[in-house]
Protein backbone atom coordinates (compact mmCIF):
# COMPACT_ATOMS: atom_id res chain seq x y z
CA UNK A 1 0.00 0.00 0.00
CA UNK A 2 2.85 2.33 0.94
CA UNK A 3 4.65 1.54 -2.35
CA UNK A 4 1.52 2.31 -4.35
CA UNK A 5 1.23 5.67 -2.57
CA UNK A 6 4.88 6.41 -3.40
CA UNK A 7 4.31 5.56 -7.07
CA UNK A 8 1.30 7.85 -7.20
CA UNK A 9 3.34 10.68 -5.72
CA UNK A 10 6.14 10.04 -8.23
CA UNK A 11 3.65 9.97 -11.13
CA UNK A 12 2.11 13.20 -9.88
CA UNK A 13 5.50 14.90 -9.67
CA UNK A 14 6.39 13.71 -13.18
CA UNK A 15 3.05 15.01 -14.47
CA UNK A 16 3.59 18.43 -12.87
CA UNK A 17 7.14 18.65 -14.26
CA UNK A 18 5.86 17.68 -17.73
CA UNK A 19 3.14 20.36 -17.59
CA UNK A 20 5.66 23.00 -16.49
CA UNK A 21 8.07 22.07 -19.31
CA UNK A 22 5.30 22.20 -21.90
CA UNK A 23 4.18 25.61 -20.60
CA UNK A 24 7.74 26.99 -20.69
CA UNK A 25 8.24 25.67 -24.20
CA UNK A 26 5.05 27.34 -25.39
CA UNK A 27 5.86 30.72 -23.83
CA UNK A 28 9.45 30.63 -25.14
CA UNK A 29 8.22 30.07 -28.70
CA UNK A 30 5.81 32.98 -28.33
CA UNK A 31 8.59 35.33 -27.17
CA UNK A 32 10.82 34.26 -30.06
CA UNK A 33 8.03 34.85 -32.57
CA UNK A 34 7.40 38.31 -31.14
CA UNK A 35 11.11 39.13 -31.41
CA UNK A 36 11.18 38.07 -35.05
CA UNK A 37 8.18 40.25 -35.80
CA UNK A 38 9.73 43.25 -34.05
CA UNK A 39 13.05 42.77 -35.84
CA UNK A 40 11.52 42.45 -39.27
CA UNK A 41 9.12 45.30 -38.64
CA UNK A 42 11.84 47.65 -37.40
CA UNK A 43 14.21 47.20 -40.33
CA UNK A 44 12.91 50.15 -42.33
CA UNK A 45 15.86 50.18 -44.73
CA UNK A 46 14.64 46.95 -46.31
CA UNK A 47 11.23 48.40 -47.12
CA UNK A 48 10.83 49.43 -50.78
CA UNK A 49 9.24 52.71 -49.70
CA UNK A 50 12.21 53.78 -47.52
CA UNK A 51 14.50 56.44 -49.01
CA UNK A 52 18.08 55.58 -49.90
CA UNK A 53 20.53 57.15 -47.44
CA UNK A 54 22.87 59.15 -49.68
CA UNK A 55 26.01 60.47 -47.97
CA UNK A 56 28.22 62.85 -49.95
CA UNK A 57 31.86 63.18 -48.83
CA UNK A 58 33.08 66.32 -50.59
CA UNK A 59 35.20 69.48 -50.57
CA UNK A 60 33.88 73.01 -50.95
CA UNK A 61 36.37 74.06 -53.65
CA UNK A 62 36.63 70.73 -55.46
CA UNK A 63 35.52 70.97 -59.12
CA UNK A 64 34.38 67.33 -59.14
CA UNK A 65 32.34 67.90 -55.97
CA UNK A 66 30.77 70.97 -57.55
CA UNK A 67 29.93 69.06 -60.71
CA UNK A 68 28.35 66.19 -58.76
CA UNK A 69 26.22 68.39 -56.51
CA UNK A 70 24.96 70.61 -59.33
CA UNK A 71 24.58 68.08 -62.14
CA UNK A 72 23.80 64.80 -60.36
CA UNK A 73 22.60 65.30 -56.78
CA UNK A 74 20.35 68.33 -57.27
CA UNK A 75 18.62 67.04 -60.44
CA UNK A 76 18.15 63.56 -58.94
CA UNK A 77 16.56 65.00 -55.80
CA UNK A 78 14.31 67.30 -57.83
CA UNK A 79 13.20 64.31 -59.88
CA UNK A 80 12.36 62.04 -56.94
CA UNK A 81 12.87 63.56 -53.45
CA UNK A 82 11.00 60.66 -51.87
CA UNK A 83 13.77 58.25 -52.93
CA UNK A 84 16.63 60.01 -51.13
CA UNK A 85 17.69 61.06 -47.65
CA UNK A 86 20.82 63.16 -48.20
CA UNK A 87 23.62 63.90 -45.75
CA UNK A 88 26.70 66.03 -46.41
CA UNK A 89 30.24 65.51 -45.08
CA UNK A 90 32.44 68.48 -46.06
CA UNK A 91 36.10 67.54 -45.53
CA UNK A 92 37.60 65.54 -48.39
CA UNK A 93 41.35 65.05 -48.40
CA UNK A 94 42.03 67.52 -45.64
CA UNK A 95 43.95 66.86 -42.42
CA UNK A 96 44.22 68.44 -38.99
CA UNK A 97 46.56 68.81 -36.05
CA UNK A 98 45.93 69.88 -32.47
CA UNK A 99 48.05 72.85 -31.43
CA UNK A 100 49.67 73.30 -28.02
CA UNK A 101 46.80 75.52 -26.87
CA UNK A 102 44.26 72.81 -27.78
CA UNK A 103 42.94 74.54 -30.90
CA UNK A 104 42.63 72.74 -34.21
CA UNK A 105 44.56 73.59 -37.35
CA UNK A 106 43.48 72.26 -40.75
CA UNK A 107 45.22 71.78 -44.06
CA UNK A 108 42.97 71.39 -47.10
CA UNK A 109 43.61 70.14 -50.61
CA UNK A 110 42.75 73.50 -52.18
CA UNK A 111 44.32 75.71 -49.52
CA UNK A 112 43.17 77.84 -46.56
CA UNK A 113 40.13 79.23 -48.35
CA UNK A 114 38.77 75.72 -48.73
CA UNK A 115 39.29 75.07 -45.01
CA UNK A 116 37.22 78.17 -44.27
CA UNK A 117 34.57 77.14 -46.79
CA UNK A 118 34.44 73.58 -45.44
CA UNK A 119 33.91 74.95 -41.93
CA UNK A 120 31.05 77.16 -43.09
CA UNK A 121 29.52 74.20 -44.91
CA UNK A 122 29.83 72.10 -41.75
CA UNK A 123 27.97 74.76 -39.75
CA UNK A 124 25.26 75.05 -42.42
CA UNK A 125 24.81 71.28 -42.58
CA UNK A 126 24.37 71.16 -38.81
CA UNK A 127 22.00 74.12 -38.57
CA UNK A 128 19.76 73.58 -41.60
CA UNK A 129 17.90 70.30 -41.19
CA UNK A 130 15.08 70.82 -43.70
CA UNK A 131 16.28 68.53 -46.55
CA UNK A 132 15.48 70.71 -49.56
CA UNK A 133 16.78 73.92 -47.99
CA UNK A 134 19.99 72.19 -46.88
CA UNK A 135 20.59 70.86 -50.40
CA UNK A 136 19.81 74.27 -51.91
CA UNK A 137 22.28 75.95 -49.56
CA UNK A 138 25.10 73.53 -50.35
CA UNK A 139 24.39 73.79 -54.08
CA UNK A 140 24.25 77.58 -53.93
CA UNK A 141 27.50 77.93 -51.97
CA UNK A 142 29.48 75.35 -53.94
CA UNK A 143 28.84 77.22 -57.20
CA UNK A 144 31.46 79.77 -56.16
CA UNK A 145 33.18 79.30 -52.79
CA UNK A 146 36.19 81.54 -53.52
CA UNK A 147 34.78 84.07 -51.03
CA UNK A 148 33.11 81.69 -48.58
CA UNK A 149 31.58 84.21 -46.17
CA UNK A 150 30.15 86.43 -48.91
CA UNK A 151 28.56 83.51 -50.76
CA UNK A 152 27.14 82.15 -47.49
CA UNK A 153 25.42 85.47 -46.73
CA UNK A 154 24.03 85.67 -50.26
CA UNK A 155 22.75 82.09 -50.29
CA UNK A 156 21.28 82.34 -46.79
CA UNK A 157 19.30 85.43 -47.78
CA UNK A 158 18.14 83.80 -51.02
CA UNK A 159 16.91 80.67 -49.21
CA UNK A 160 15.57 82.24 -46.02
CA UNK A 161 18.21 80.74 -43.72
CA UNK A 162 18.95 82.40 -40.36
CA UNK A 163 22.46 83.83 -40.50
CA UNK A 164 23.62 84.77 -37.00
CA UNK A 165 23.67 81.30 -35.40
CA UNK A 166 25.64 79.86 -38.33
CA UNK A 167 28.07 82.81 -38.27
CA UNK A 168 28.54 82.24 -34.54
CA UNK A 169 29.29 78.57 -35.30
CA UNK A 170 32.06 79.13 -37.84
CA UNK A 171 33.60 82.04 -35.92
CA UNK A 172 33.93 79.87 -32.79
CA UNK A 173 35.82 76.67 -31.91
CA UNK A 174 32.56 74.79 -32.50
CA UNK A 175 32.99 75.15 -36.26
CA UNK A 176 36.45 73.58 -36.09
CA UNK A 177 35.14 70.76 -33.90
CA UNK A 178 32.40 70.08 -36.45
CA UNK A 179 34.94 69.95 -39.25
CA UNK A 180 37.03 67.50 -37.23
CA UNK A 181 33.96 65.27 -36.79
CA UNK A 182 33.51 65.28 -40.57
CA UNK A 183 37.18 64.43 -40.95
CA UNK A 184 36.87 61.47 -38.61
CA UNK A 185 33.83 60.23 -40.54
CA UNK A 186 35.73 60.59 -43.82
CA UNK A 187 38.79 58.75 -42.51
CA UNK A 188 36.58 55.95 -41.16
CA UNK A 189 35.27 55.07 -44.63
CA UNK A 190 36.11 51.57 -45.87
CA UNK A 191 37.31 51.25 -48.55
CA UNK A 192 39.30 54.38 -47.73
CA UNK A 193 38.71 57.55 -49.73
CA UNK A 194 40.84 57.83 -52.86
CA UNK A 195 38.65 60.24 -54.84
CA UNK A 196 36.53 63.24 -53.91
CA UNK A 197 33.61 63.28 -53.97
CA UNK A 198 32.90 59.81 -52.61
CA UNK A 199 29.24 58.89 -52.32
CA UNK A 200 27.71 56.05 -50.32
CA UNK A 201 24.23 54.61 -50.81
CA UNK A 202 22.85 53.02 -47.64
CA UNK A 203 26.43 52.85 -46.38
CA UNK A 204 27.86 51.04 -49.44
CA UNK A 205 30.20 52.58 -52.02
CA UNK A 206 29.24 50.31 -54.95
CA UNK A 207 30.90 51.43 -58.22
CA UNK A 208 31.84 55.06 -57.63
CA UNK A 209 32.33 55.93 -61.29
CA UNK A 210 28.80 54.81 -62.02
CA UNK A 211 27.30 56.72 -59.07
CA UNK A 212 29.11 59.93 -59.98
CA UNK A 213 27.88 59.72 -63.58
CA UNK A 214 24.34 58.47 -62.91
CA UNK A 215 23.26 58.95 -59.31
CA UNK A 216 19.57 58.65 -60.08
CA UNK A 217 20.02 55.36 -61.92
CA UNK A 218 22.03 53.90 -59.03
CA UNK A 219 19.49 55.06 -56.45
CA UNK A 220 16.77 53.37 -58.51
CA UNK A 221 18.81 50.15 -58.57
CA UNK A 222 19.12 50.15 -54.79
CA UNK A 223 15.39 50.79 -54.29
CA UNK A 224 14.43 48.22 -56.94
CA UNK A 225 16.58 45.63 -55.17
CA UNK A 226 14.15 45.78 -52.24
CA UNK A 227 10.99 45.18 -54.23
CA UNK A 228 9.01 46.47 -57.22
CA UNK A 229 10.67 49.25 -59.21
CA UNK A 230 9.12 52.66 -58.40
CA UNK A 231 7.20 54.25 -61.26
CA UNK A 232 9.61 57.21 -61.33
CA UNK A 233 12.46 54.79 -62.10
CA UNK A 234 10.72 53.11 -65.06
Amino acid sequence: MFQKRQLRIIYLVILIITIVLIYKSFTQHKVNDDEVEQTSGGDALLKPSAPVYVVVYYEALCPDSKNFVLHQLLPAYERAPELMDIEFVPFGKASWTTKSDGSLEFECQHGPIECEANTIHACVVEAVREPRTRLDMVACMIKNNIMPRDIFYRCAKDHGVEIESIKKCYDSPHGAELLKVHGEATHALRPAVTFIPTVTLDGAQYVQKSILKDLFGNVCQVVSGRGPKPDVCK
